[in-house]
């Protein structure tokens, strides 16, 4: 196998005998194999170990480093520790462990040797024995393993070069070639045969599904149609489509020829309060409208409402694909950097940096424009159209975005995941082409997606109570998408996902019409593996990992009762229009406008365009979206039986939430983006690992720092000459500790029936004042703020916060904590306490 000098090595090309004579072993009519405590798959192929083998733990994972042997399958790099239970072969097998990588998510393998690292690809040679091996992913992972000195050369070497001549992508057809590697086993196939969906979910695909959709929503007056049951209509759109009942379909085949890529109008969500969302591509201005034409098609675009209906334009302020891909390559070349050429970014123009990538200020403009969405569907009684040029991008992100922000079903995991099933996989957005899964079409490629799961993050991070996934269903699903091995993400529309799992191949032809033949095409082959959905989380993760992916929330309070779908027992007293029937707006860069030629139909000197609304003279100047949450300010909340109370009033399911947008407000995804940082930059320089990282010993340092000045404090009381008095609670005032700090959030501050504000803290049993000295600080595990201790007369502690809600009352000087002199004498107390 090794070939060279003694410092110089090549490993030549296995030959496929030999791979598969290697390291295998007998069981494979078994569901599961064990071959050197690792688990195969059935039909996994294990091409080489490497054994004492360190892995370097992420700050998730706990730090520091984890003995086991390092695999290298046809599949997947694994990793099993030292002291890890024995596999059970009975239970169903798991495509990656917590330790493992697929091949197919390796971007680069760098190795790092005696000051010096080199990029391994299936052509290097190396001239070193390398000492850690680090895999770049694709999903902003860094692994490390390291090797120890007692690991034999042979393994070191060849490991390596296994790694990079297996993972790299030698044609367009080695994503089939990596599905067959995890799924194509007889005995696989056919543990997917068998395994149901979920029936918490609802998948969108049916017509039972939209109704029972239609249903939960409360949308009457909407229904399903089958028009585009065999994809006529439009190849990108789904079977079925839900358009108003109004609207037969012999007069809605004569609308797709007025849309780009037959994109109409279609119903997405109705908010309680009567407003539809609905999503449509461009229109196109060069076709004849007939007088039968406009009449449906008008009618489509208002739905149920006659009186409003809102087009809003998202190329104009939205990023496109090319912008998105292109901030993506630069937060990823900041988060990760590239340690095979030793280039890291400085410490004082890291935050420049990230902001030069524009990935942050794309979120927040997704975050805005759905905000404003959101606000205009709380309107109610007026129809909200997303108009994008094909439909199939920022489409999707701003109307998910917006039914997470107005429905508690949606931040729930089956509604989040229903809602991606429906906005995204459903509706024709482009995973195949966008996530670039071939590596060979880089014009297509823009990670849309991602940048929606970031705008979600951001929800979250600002309100997590309001949601039941948590940000490990969100990493989850993250990771997810770079495995192509599902099928929600492998096609660019239902129609090739019904290609290829044979459930509609269907061929057209002048004499015999539709027939439900197969077309003669690679990507249909019958010996194709059955690809699973990506919500089939047992197949990707173990239990404990998918227990964490939500949370105990808050019961939503019920529905109130909906009287022909609109939901508005307490109307808006501001509107923000005073509309006449018919009436088109367009909601472009924050400000509303009727433009002549918004509808191609429709003459710009028609009576129709009159100007359909009315501003206050005060409100002129301001911007679009800063009078629409002024107007949303104004109005009451509706107070129901079934709401809750908040911090800050009561709580509203129906009412969006807004994110807030400043600078400081919008955060970057840490546990996503810079879970492999620390990885990169302890190799840039590089650095032998047995050395801790710069971070680690400042660290180290300030702890120490810590420690020298608690002793100091301690070892000041003992000295002290005056006589401490009897220590206090540590409930009495939770506002002083040793180093006489002051929390920065508010408290609560229970009082009893019977209890005045005027009520002094209470003292210790001998009656001494609280000027002695503090006592030490209650334990990490306790809570900052606890409810008051009373004594026997009834009195109250009082605790005093710097954004408290305070009285002036409570505000007292004599309850801050100040040093007391050695030489000074504790006045008694009298005992006595105010009434």
């Amino acid at each position: 196998m090794l070939t060279g000098s003694k410092t110089t090595f090549k490993v030549r090309q296995m030959l496929p005998d030999i791979r598969e004579r290697m390291l295998s072993q007998s069981g494979t009519n078994a569901r599961s194999r064990d071959v050197f405590g690792l688990r195969c798959l059935p039909g996994e192929c294990v091409l080489q170990r490497a054994v004492m083998v360190r892995k370097k733990l992420s700050a998730r994972e706990g730090r520091g480093w984890l003995s086991g042997t390092l695999f290298c399958t046809h599949f997947r790099v694994a990793f099993v520790p030292q002291d890890a239970p024995k596999p059970d072969d009975n239970a169903d097998p798991v495509l990656l462990g917590d330790h493992d990588v697929a091949l197919a998510s390796i971007e680069k393998v760098v190795v790092v040797g005696p000051n010096r690292t080199k990029l391994v690809t299936a052509n290097s040679s190396l001239k070193f024995t390398p000492e850690e091996l680090v895999l770049y992913c694709r999903d902003m992972r860094v692994v490390c393993f390291l090797f120890d000195r007692l690991t034999p050369d042979a393994q070191v070497l060849e490991i390596t070069y296994t790694i990079a001549k297996t993972y790299q992508p030698l044609k367009p057809g080695s994503v089939l070639s990596f599905q067959n590697a995890a799924l194509g086993s007889v005995e696989m196939k056919q543990f997917l045969s068998n395994r149901r969906r979920d029936a918490h979910m609802n998948w969108l695909e049916s017509a039972s599904d939209l109704e029972q959709e239609l249903e939960r929503c409360g949308a009457s007056g909407w229904r399903v149609s089958s028009v585009n049951d065999r994809f006529e209509m439009s190849t990108s759109l789904p079977r079925f489509l839900v358009v108003p009942h109004k609207v037969l379909d012999t007069e809605l085949k004569k609308s797709f020829a007025h849309f780009n890529e037959g994109r109409i109008p279609r119903w997405c969500w109705r908010h309680p309060r009567g407003s539809d969302l609905l999503r449509m591509a461009s229109f196109q201005n060069n076709i004849y409208h007939e007088k039968d034409d406009i009449r449906n098609l008008e009618m489509i675009l208002f739905g149920c409402q006659s009186s409003l209906c809102v087009v809003v334009e998202l190329g104009e302020e939205l990023p496109s694909p090319a912008d998105i891909q292109l901030a993506h390559s630069r937060l990823r070349a900041l988060c990760l950097g590239d340690i095979s050429t030793s280039v890291s970014v400085p410490d004082d123009k890291w935050l420049s940096t990230l902001e030069s990538t524009h990935w942050l200020d794309y979120t927040r403009s997704c975050l805005r424009k759905a905000s404003e969405v959101a606000c205009l569907l709380r309107g109610g009684h007026l129809t909200v159209a997303l108009q994008e040029a094909d439909d199939r991008d920022l489409s999707c992100v701003v109307s998910s975005l917006v039914q997470v922000m107005c429905d508690p079903h949606c931040r729930t995991q089956y509604g989040f995941q229903s809602l991606v099933q429906k906005e995204w996989v459903m509706s024709g957005h482009r995973f195949y082409s966008r996530i670039n899964y071939h590596r060979d079409n880089d014009k297509e490629e823009a990670p849309v997606f991602l940048l929606f799961l970031d705008c979600v993050w951001q929800l979250w991070s600002q309100h997590p109570s309001r949601f039941q996934l948590t940000e490990d269903f969100l990493l989850a699903l993250h990771d997810s998408i770079h495995l192509p091995l599902f099928t929600s993400f492998l096609g660019n529309c239902q129609r090739e996902r019904c290609k290829r799992s044979q459930n509609n191949g269907q061929s057209y032809t002048p004499v015999n019409g539709w027939r439900d033949v197969l077309p003669p095409d690679s990507s249909s082959d019958p010996s194709d593996p059955p690809l699973p959905p990506v919500w089939d989380w047992a197949l990707q993760y173990s239990k404990p990992r998918r227990e964490r992916f939500t949370q105990p929330v808050p019961p939503t309070p019920p529905l109130q009762p909906l009287l022909n779908g609109n939901l508005n027992t307490n109307p808006d007293t501001h509107k923000l229009t005073d509309t006449v029937p018919g009436s088109v707006v367009l909601l472009s860069r924050g400000t509303f406008s009727c433009p002549a030629n918004l509808l191609p139909w429709r003459s710009g000197s028609s009576g129709i365009y009159k100007k359909s609304h009315r501003r206050a003279p005060s409100s002129e100047s301001v911007p679009g979206l800063e009078r629409l949450l002024k107007s949303w300010s104004l109005t009451e909340l509706p107070q129901g039986p079934a709401s809750t109370s908040g911090p800050q009033g009561p709580l509203d399911p129906y009412e969006p939430l807004l994110p807030l947008l400043m600078g400081p407000c919008m955060g970057l995804w840490r546990e996503c983006y810079l879970r492999g940082a620390l990885h990169a930059q302890a190799f840039s320089n590089p650095i032998s690992a047995n050395h801790p990282h710069p971070v680690e010993r400042l660290a180290r340092e300030v702890q120490q720092l810590k420690d020298k000045l608690a002793q100091v404090s301690a070892s000041t009381e003992e000295n002290s000459p005056v006589k401490p008095a009897e220590r206090r609670r540590p409930d009495t005032n939770l506002n002083q500790n040793t180093n006489n700090g002051t929390f920065l959030f508010p408290a609560s501050r229970p009082h009893g029936p019977g209890v005045t504000r005027a009520t002094p803290p209470p003292t210790s049993t001998n009656h001494q004042t609280s000027r002695a000295p503090p006592p030490p600080p209650p334990p990490a595990a306790a809570p900052p703020s606890r409810p008051s201790h009373r004594d026997n007369s009834g009195g109250s502690s009082k605790h005093t916060f710097l954004f408290g809600h305070s009285s002036s009352a409570e505000a007292r000087p004599e309850q801050r904590y100040y040093p007391v002199p050695s030489n000074a004498k504790l006045p008694k107390s009298n005992g006595s306490v105010a009434s």
